[in-house]
């Protein structure tokens, strides 16, 4: 065992040892192949890589890509970062030697120790640190080892950083303040290591927060994420880590934030999420149009979840009059509830059916449990169901 890695309070090593936690698929289900292994949103090839119209400029400046899952992708923008701004750092738990989950190998030996160090385990210290770095006018890129042990760091992030530009009337700012987290379900975490703690923040006026769904948008987002001059918490669906492969441009790029991607366009109902709950909802939909002929529909990655992309999401409401969301964090108070809202007020003359929510429970993350936690492709084709039979 590399020194520095530990196993205190069941807090990682083992997710290194076992590979279960990378999700694979489900016993196909009324023809349905389910997981991220049959996924259609997947690029596996440059060619549909760079058909994207956000990367098409790729193709015409560097069309190389590269085989990748999303923790090399991370690690790939954040080499990227560090090459090209000699203020950026890279430090947490255990990072100079990989991380648990590998994101950081490699960065310590190609930059050196001074730009992506460990730290000492106390989250508090790494968020303050994050903010200290950021102010003086580093790129400070800081890994909370799991989205879990966040909270620690709260006072850090809501009541420093989030408003630092503010209450100095902006003349001074964290903009380059960027946190790292894995979270959501891995498959085994239980109630410490499979939570997802978007909805705490997004509160909170003044952070960024962003979640990637694969690859090609990890590191387009990341990269965007870093160089935003806003805090920004990023948070990486840990079971996506390598389940999740692409082809992804090898070149220094970004995608836009604050900006929601429509994946599926459809006309008859508006299906949003993020992270690793779009690849459970494009299952949904496969389903949904296969036991209901003629039904169309749309589906939308959020991709930034605080400030969400509100004019993309009640343009398609607006078309299609019905809405299902889906998130696994817990539902009182996520952001369903706050995209339930806003659609509301927004689309209320145009709706023809209730807004839908399928959502974690509200009960702490269970361990034998986390199957009937999960928002899965039946309680999401329930929900579409739902709506359309309205």
């Amino acid at each position: 065992m590399q020194p520095g890695f530990r196993q205190l309070a069941g807090r990682s090593l083992h997710y290194i040892q076992r590979r279960g936690y990378a999700a694979g698929s489900a016993q196909p289900q009324d023809g349905i192949k389910q997981g991220v292994a049959h996924s259609l949103l997947l690029k596996r090839t440059s060619e549909d890589a760079l058909r994207n119209p956000e990367l098409a400029h790729m193709s015409a400046i560097d069309g190389e890509t590269r085989k990748m899952n999303l923790f090399q992708a991370v690690n790939d923008a954040m080499s990227i970062a560090l090459a090209t701004d000699d203020n950026a750092v890279v430090f947490g738990e255990d990072v100079s030697f990989g991380g648990v989950f590998r994101a950081t190998t490699g960065l310590a030996e190609k930059f050196g120790k001074d730009r992506v160090f460990n730290t000492p385990l106390t989250e508090q210290g790494i968020a303050g640190f994050a903010i200290g770095m950021a102010a003086v006018g580093h790129t400070a890129i800081a890994e909370i080892q799991f989205a879990d042990y966040i909270f620690p760091a709260f006072d850090q992030l809501v009541n420093e950083a989030a408003k630092y530009r503010y209450r100095s009337g902006n003349q001074f700012n964290v903009g380059g303040m960027t946190i790292r987290a894995p979270c959501s379900a891995v498959g085994h975490g239980g109630h410490y290591h499979s939570q997802s703690p978007e909805a705490f923040f997004a509160h909170c006026p003044g952070l960024k927060i962003v979640t990637p769904r694969s690859p090609i948008q990890a590191k387009g987002l990341l990269l965007a994420s870093i160089r935003d001059r806003n805090p920004v918490i990023f948070f990486e669906p840990k079971n996506l880590y390598r389940a999740a492969v692409e082809e992804v441009p090898v070149a220094d790029y970004e995608l836009p934030l604050s900006k929601a991607e429509v994946l599926k366009r459809g006309k008859d109902v508006t299906i949003v999420g993020y992270g690793a709950q779009m690849y459970t909802l494009e299952n949904a939909v496969q389903l949904a149009e296969k036991k209901m002929p003629g039904l169309s529909c749309e589906l939308i990655d959020l991709r930034t979840i605080m400030p969400w992309d509100v004019d993309t999401v009640v343009e398609s409401v607006n078309k299609t009059g019905r809405l299902v969301v889906a998130h696994e964090a817990p539902k009182s108070s996520g952001m369903g509830a706050e995209i339930s809202s806003t659609i509301m007020e927004r689309c209320f003359l145009r709706l023809e059916a209730p807004i839908q929510r399928v959502c974690g429970w509200d009960t702490p993350f269970p361990l034998i449990f986390e199957k009937f936690y999960m928002p899965n492709m039946i309680r999401c084709f329930d929900a579409i169901k739902n709506a359309v039979d309205y």
